[in-house]
């Protein structure tokens, strides 16, 4: 999942700083919603310790009612995909699901590397994965999954 959108009302304010604006605010509820009413509940997070990001996260988790782990890595900060790919690979083999909440265009990245698809993750956007792995230190760059949906809130309005 990206951060859904941050504000740009506070010029002063450094990058990690930004919080959400209203509509990311309400984006991040709406997407939530969707993966309450899919019933997919990752077993982890792993997100960038952004504010944008963290408030995307807690109102993910709030809406959707998760209880689990939320793991913010200063790595996951700006991240490239080779950066994901390094998180992903420290994750015990136990863990099946995994959400990362981040940032583009490391996150818009990762899909062709494994899907060979070309996507626009917007702010908000989630894209669903599988990877054929039984062990996240199998994860290579040639890893061929599928993306079983995309998500975006666009999507989700009504006409």
């Amino acid at each position: 999942m990206r951060h859904a959108k941050s504000s740009f009302k506070d010029p002063e304010l450094k990058d990690g700083k930004r919080p959400l604006s209203k509509r990311g605010e309400r984006n991040a509820a709406q997407m939530g919603e969707l993966l309450q009413e899919r019933e997919i509940y990752p077993q982890v997070i792993l997100a960038s310790p952004a504010v944008r990001v963290c408030q995307t996260a807690e109102t993910v988790t709030r809406v959707t009612g998760y209880i689990g782990e939320i793991r913010y890595m200063d790595d996951l900060f700006m991240a490239e995909a080779d950066e994901i790919l390094d998180a992903l690979h420290e994750l015990p083999d136990e863990v099946e699901s995994v959400m990362i909440i981040g940032h583009n265009p490391g996150l818009e990245s990762l899909i062709p590397m494994f899907t060979k698809k070309i996507v626009a993750l917007p702010t908000a956007g989630i894209a669903y994965l599988s990877l054929p792995i039984n062990h996240w230190k199998d994860l290579k760059r040639k890893t061929k999954g599928d993306l079983i949906e995309l998500w975006r809130p666009k999507d989700l309005e009504p006409d």
